[in-house]
């Protein structure tokens, strides 16, 4: 059984989440969840020097104590940035170098230091994951102290019989059933959308277009010719999205000083000849590609399988 102390504290950061409602998405009340990926008993994996794979334990953070506004003095995690990505173009300075000024809940120059979820909390020069408590402290692999900006473009078409070209529906619901375009990841195995990281300076507009043609069309490893080609054919396609996200992602990779935030938008193929014309491939990034049958079945990376949701909802589609 809780103890009473444990209950109260429980209890109070359950009120503090469900009281904050996805501001994203307001013809549907989503209620902001816990973070698990990145929490105890998931270990911080990433790829060291010469590929090989560490582990990097985090602290057990339990679920009364995961909001800053509970007290937990017994809480002093590890502090642990990868060697590798300092001194990177892409990535903060240590925080210890005096001429790195960040300016907190603020487009900081070219970086967007703004979160989705609203105004973060600096405690002693250092940001505070909107969503609490990890167990981790530093960067880990992550670039930036803070909200880490990506872009993710969920690419959907109906499931069709490869003779008739009828849709297919679930016979459960009698609900046409969707396909995504889905990445493996290199890094974990897992299926994902084929997002990346939205570069300084970027609109994320450019970044879901710029993503989808390198790491689902190979476009890092075509000739120019074909990548004009290749990214006429998206601007193309992708010219009718609708933001389906905007906010906080569950990623393995978030530590209590840096996180991933994301913009999902769904580019749906009605008639399932758009897509189908362009060359589909795993780029670089990823060890293979393919269209997915969505159901809620599915297991995804990070939290993806949540924008997957916003789009099957929002196109009344099998679940």
């Amino acid at each position: 059984m809780f103890s009473s102390t444990l209950a109260g504290a429980f209890n109070s950061t359950l009120s503090h989440l469900t009281a904050a409602v996805c501001r994203q998405c307001p013809s549907t009340k989503f209620i902001m969840s816990f973070h698990t990926k990145c929490r105890f008993p998931n270990e911080y994996m990433y790829k060291a020097a010469g590929g090989v794979s560490k582990r990097i334990a985090r602290k057990e953070v339990p679920a009364g104590f995961i909001s800053w506004d509970i007290d937990f003095p017994e809480y002093d995690p590890i502090t642990f940035t990868a060697g590798h990505i300092e001194g990177q173009p892409w990535a903060d300075p240590d925080m210890k170098s005096q001429d790195f000024k960040p300016q907190w809940n603020k487009l900081d120059g070219q970086i967007n230091r703004v979160s989705h979820e609203g105004p973060y909390r600096v405690q002693n020069g250092f940001p505070l994951n909107v969503r609490g408590r990890t167990g981790l402290r530093g960067r880990g692999i992550l670039g930036r102290y803070g909200p880490n900006h990506a872009a993710d473009p969920v690419v959907t078409r109906w499931k069709r019989d490869p003779d008739s070209g009828e849709v297919i529906t679930s016979p459960k619901n009698g609900r046409q059933i969707l396909q995504f375009v889905g990445i493996q990841r290199r890094d974990t195995g897992e299926w994902a959308i084929p997002g990346g990281m939205v570069d300084a300076g970027e609109n994320v507009s450019a970044t879901v277009r710029r993503e989808f043609v390198e790491e689902a069309l190979n476009g890092l490893e075509m000739d120019q010719k074909d990548r004009l080609k290749a990214e006429e054919m998206v601007a193309k396609f992708f010219a009718n999205g609708h933001q389906i996200y905007a906010g906080y992602v569950d990623d393995p990779r978030n530590t209590d000083w840096s996180w991933m935030e994301t913009t999902a938008f769904l580019f749906h193929d009605e008639s399932g000849e758009s897509v189908g014309r362009m060359p589909l491939q795993a780029g670089d990034d990823a060890k293979a590609l393919k269209w997915i049958d969505i159901s809620s079945e599915i297991n995804l990376y990070a939290s993806h399988k949540e924008f997957i949701e916003k789009a099957v909802y929002k196109l009344g589609a099998h679940w």
